[in-house]
């Protein structure tokens, strides 16, 4: 019989690597469709690389910035959340260990072991260690791997700026007549790449992931190049 390797990844730690990589693919998906709309709109007001470059670089920093907050501060109050749940666990073991032991043996009866079975496996578990046993079965948290909300911050950032730098890019090399149909060329090709990416991590179909990304990617560049398209006229740009 072949034996099981002890440092095979566990099933949490992956799901919780393809959490992180789906976020990062859509973080960069949100920094290509919001840098992409922006210097598409400059550049379809006036052909001055200089106010595309400057709307595309602030754009880039804010969106950065902006993600970057948002998710510290939405990881953070999940983690303060995690950590006051472990807190109250560890409280009501201490108050009552008789009750959260019947209580434990109760929840693997519910998973479908017998009486005696559920009973049995909730004592060895909690002669081994009965915080971790309780947390993983009520509240589904290692108390090892608490989310980041640094970590999330940073990753964020940069996935949203790997994003954005590629319509930026676009937008800025080819001749002043041929900026906007590279970019959207150019953001389209991403935006299929990163729809496709999506799909794959999160088990969809990946034929309808792409075709609604595209089309909300291509909406957005044409609703900001009518926009500046208004604007410069009316402005005399």
């Amino acid at each position: 019989m072949t034996a099981v390797q002890p440092d095979e990844p566990h099933a949490a730690g992956l799901s919780s690597r393809l959490n992180w990589l789906r976020a990062g693919v859509l973080g960069a998906n949100d920094g290509i469709v919001s840098t992409a709309g922006l210097v598409v709109g400059v550049a379809a007001a006036t052909t001055a690389s200089g106010p595309i470059l400057t709307a595309g670089v602030a754009g880039l920093i804010a969106g950065a910035v902006s993600m970057a907050l948002g998710e510290y501060v939405s990881v953070s109050t999940q983690r303060d959340t995690e950590k006051a749940l472990l807190e109250k666990e560890r409280r009501e073991l201490a108050e009552s260990p008789e009750e959260e032991l019947a209580e434990l043996a109760a929840m693997y009866e519910h998973k479908g072991l017998s009486s005696a079975t559920a009973k049995l496996v909730a004592e060895e578990l909690t002669e081994h260690d009965a915080f971790a046993a309780h947390v993983d079965i009520e509240l589904n948290i290692d108390p090892d791997e608490l989310t980041n909300p640094w970590q999330a911050a940073i990753a964020s950032a940069i996935s949203f700026s790997v994003g954005a730098l590629l319509p930026l890019i676009a937008i800025l090399l080819p001749p002043p007549s041929a900026r906007i149909p590279v970019t959207f060329a150019a953001v389209l090709i991403a935006l299929a790449l990163t729809g496709t990416i999506s799909a794959q991590l999160g088990g969809s179909r990946r034929h309808r992931a792409v075709v609604r990304i595209l089309v909300g990617g291509a909406l957005a560049m044409l609703i900001t190049y009518g926009i500046g398209q208004l604007v410069g006229h009316v402005g005399g740009i």
